[in-house]
């Protein structure tokens, strides 16, 4: 567990995550940084879900900058896979066991009132409702599927957002269709770290990701720097009042400081 209160249900708790294979293992001009990526790729930690709990495959980037100023941009797609150890599963299933004897005696001890008076003070609809609240606040290893989150990152030397969306987006289809790709994983992986070259400033390109081709673009020396990041989302972020609030802060030169969770 990576620190989070353990007043927190077992499935509502954050666990300690890992770097599970990168690929090459070694490049001069980039080192890997293993704990750095781990923690970008993964900033809340390892999760699970059960069936009930909404599990769509969501896309995120980060920014590594080095002390003399260079950047590295990162691209991540985090999905959901069913655990098929049954050794975590009955852990998780112990985790509930004694998360819940921990509640039923606080709540034992904090009140002065029998479970049967309780449970009759509660109408059948508060019952009901309580009901499903628990049911989707628990596991029970009989009954549940257990997932885990997983990732899949792809680090690039310029922020080619779009691209890289649309290429793990396709490997992840890959990894979960029930028709295996034309060729085997390994030659995609293989194809874009070592065969798909940098555009040149000024001109676009066109690769093969898994299922459809990709083009992404680079802007010329006289152009604007590259911003591969869709504008609507800005605007669905911050909306338009405090995006206007912060164009004027751009414009003023002043310093300005996004925070967010």
């Amino acid at each position: 567990v990576t620190g989070e209160n353990f007043n927190q249900s077992p499935l509502r708790r954050t666990f300690k995550s890992k770097v599970l294979a990168h690929y090459p293992q070694n490049i001069e001009w980039n080192p890997f940084d293993q704990d750095a990526v781990n923690m970008l790729c993964m900033p809340k930690g390892l999760s699970f879900r059960t069936q009930v709990d909404n599990r769509d495959p969501q896309l995120h980037s980060f920014i590594i900058t080095r002390e003399d100023g260079s950047r590295t941009y990162g691209f991540v797609l985090t999905f959901y896979e069913e655990v098929t150890s049954k050794q975590i599963c009955t852990a998780m299933q112990t985790l509930y066991q004694m998360h819940n004897a921990e509640q039923y005696s606080s709540v034992c001890a904090s009140s002065s009132c029998s479970m049967d008076s309780l449970a009759s003070s509660i109408d059948e609809g508060d019952a009901t409702s309580l009901a499903k609240l628990q049911r989707y606040n628990s596991y029970d290893i009989s009954r549940d599927t257990l997932y885990v989150s997983k990732c899949i990152c792809l680090i690039t030397p310029l922020p080619f957002m779009q691209a890289c969306k649309k290429f793990l987006i396709q490997l992840y289809k890959a990894v979960t269709s029930q028709q295996p790709p034309p060729l085997p994983l390994e030659s995609y992986i293989h194809n874009i770290l070592y065969e798909v070259p940098l555009p040149p400033p000024g001109r676009s390109l066109k690769f093969y990701g898994v299922y459809e081709p990709i083009i992404c673009q680079r802007p010329g020396p006289n152009e604007l720097p590259l911003s591969d990041y869709p504008l609507r989302e800005v605007f669905e972020l911050l909306g338009l009042e405090n995006l206007v609030q912060v164009f004027t802060c751009v414009l003023l030169e002043m310093q300005i400081l996004l925070y967010s969770q």
